[in-house]
This record gives structure tokens, C-alpha cells and sequence, in this order.
């Protein structure tokens, strides 16, 4: 942990960049649907997801991009790490 104290701290950072930059659009609580062709399922993108997304987006050492912007295989990736990590709400 001491080697790597950024570690925590990137994690909550981007939760905050996020919980920021998303208040005001009236969106609370509603998502876009996602279609994952490696499950043949669907996805509700909302907060909760984007949490998850900023975690894998870490962890995989990914510079940020909107998930509708990345290439279909990085997405593929996404929702297959997504699958290994389900809530655990």
C-alpha cells in the first residue's frame, strides 16, 4: 500500500469527477440500455454502472473515455470484466 498510495485515492477521485459532473441533468435513477453480445443481455447504464466503470477503467490502467465512444472490443471487455464483478449491494 505504500508503494502505491495513489491507489485509493484515483478510485475516489474519479467517483467525485463523476458524481460532479453528473448532477443537473435530471437523469438520477435513469440509464441508457446496453445490448452484451458475449451474454446475448442487456445493461441499464445509470450511476451505479458508471461506478463500476470508473473501478474497471482503473484497474485496467485506461485513460477515461465514454463508454459509447470506446471500440466494440474494449466495451466486450467492459462487460465481460462486469460479469466477474457483479454488485454486491
Amino acid at each position: 500500500m505504500k508503494k502505491h498510495p495513489l491507489r485509493l485515492f484515483l478510485p475516489l477521485l474519479l467517483l467525485a469527477t463523476g458524481l460532479a459532473s453528473g448532477c443537473g441533468g435530471g437523469r438520477v435513477g435513469v440509464g441508457v440500455r446496453y445490448y452484451d453480445p458475449g451474454r446475448s443481455d442487456y445493461h441499464v447504464w445509470n450511476d451505479g454502472e458508471g461506478v463500476y466503470y470508473n473501478q474497471w477503467l482503473v484497474e485496467t490502467h485506461r485513460d477515461h473515455r465514454d463508454f459509447h465512444k470506446l471500440k466494440r472490443n474494449d466495451q466486450q471487455a467492459y462487460w465481460q470484466w462486469r460479469h466477474d464483478h457483479p454488485d454486491r449491494r
